[in-house]
């Protein structure tokens, strides 16, 4: 198994973290955000973090939102909206940032060690723009990595807003032809099963909880097993790479390798382990499991 961690990401850092909280700093604001894996005690005082942050999430008790949803209280001068960079080679990735009630801001810093190897995926292939396919896609930091390198990239999520945010980054980008599907992963995968269509890469973030645009409830410990048996009937035997991602708590990358040894046995190059992103004190925070192979 491996552990592995960005580098090189100079938009972003992560400077505290303790008492179930992390202090990032995004671009040039410093955000604090809670933070369930961050158990220890923090390394700067309250006082030091409440004068670096710009702004700060709070969570709001209510009966509908499993203490999820909350408020962000800014400071004079922080904006709701702004930009940050990321560069790899000649891939050079634009991301809209802003505050959400969710306390998500756009991007998971941590995924792009997953950018550099999709890149890198694409670029290697001996497939003249490969046909990916990106689930639970988000604000498409995953999809704008493999059409910067050329391929034919699918992007499907749930949620409409986040679709119309993942096209601004595409285009700020300077990218475009990403096709956009708004979609429950899982109802689109068993209908492009049925057509009989084949995908070079595939890459799956799944969240723990999710709905559908119609309501399709989603749920990582019933669905994930299902989609991974479709995904495997979608994939290329060859030419193929796959990019798996498990950011729900208490789940092990030996889950991660089970489920890819059943569903892809003759995968190559594989790599397995936790992806994390270390503190200014040198604390390593875990932000979930990764497994990913490619051919060669």
């Amino acid at each position: 198994m491996q552990i592995i961690t960005p580098k090189d990401f100079k938009d972003y850092e992560l400077l505290d973290t303790g008492n179930f909280e992390k202090l990032e700093r995004f671009g040039k604001y410093i955000l604090a955000r809670p933070e369930p894996q961050a158990i220890w005690d923090k390394h700067l005082s309250e006082d030091e973090w409440d004068k670096l942050a710009h702004a700060t999430f709070r969570r709001t008790k209510g009966s509908d939102n499993n203490g999820e949803k909350g408020e962000w209280s800014q400071k004079k001068g922080m904006p709701d909206q702004w930009w940050v960079a990321y560069d790899y080679q000649k891939m050079k990735l634009r991301f809209r940032l802003g505050l959400t009630a969710f306390k998500h801001v756009g991007i998971f810093p941590e995924q792009a060690e997953n950018w550099n190897y999709i890149f890198d995926a694409v670029k290697n292939s001996k497939i003249d723009a490969p046909k990916v396919l990106n689930l639970f896609a988000y604000t498409g930091g995953a999809s704008i990595a493999a059409r910067s390198a050329g391929a034919d990239v699918t992007h499907v999520d749930a949620v409409k807003q986040v679709v119309t945010w993942s096209r601004e980054n595409m285009e700020v980008s300077g990218l475009t032809d990403i096709r956009w599907v708004v979609e429950d992963a899982l109802k689109f995968v068993k209908r492009e099963v049925k057509r009989g269509k084949k995908y070079h890469g595939i890459i799956l973030d799944p969240p723990a909880y999710g709905r559908g645009p119609e309501g399709e409830k989603w749920t990582l410990e019933e669905n994930l097993n299902d989609l991974m048996k479709l995904c495997a009937e979608l994939l290329e035997k060859e030419n193929n790479f796959f990019v798996l991602n498990l950011y729900s708590m208490g789940y092990s990358a030996l889950i991660a390798e089970n489920l890819v040894n059943n569903y892809f046995p003759n995968n190559e190059n594989r790599e397995l382990g936790e992806i994390y992103l270390p503190d200014n004190a040198q604390r390593k925070l875990p932000l979930g499991v990764y497994l990913r192979f490619r051919s060669k």
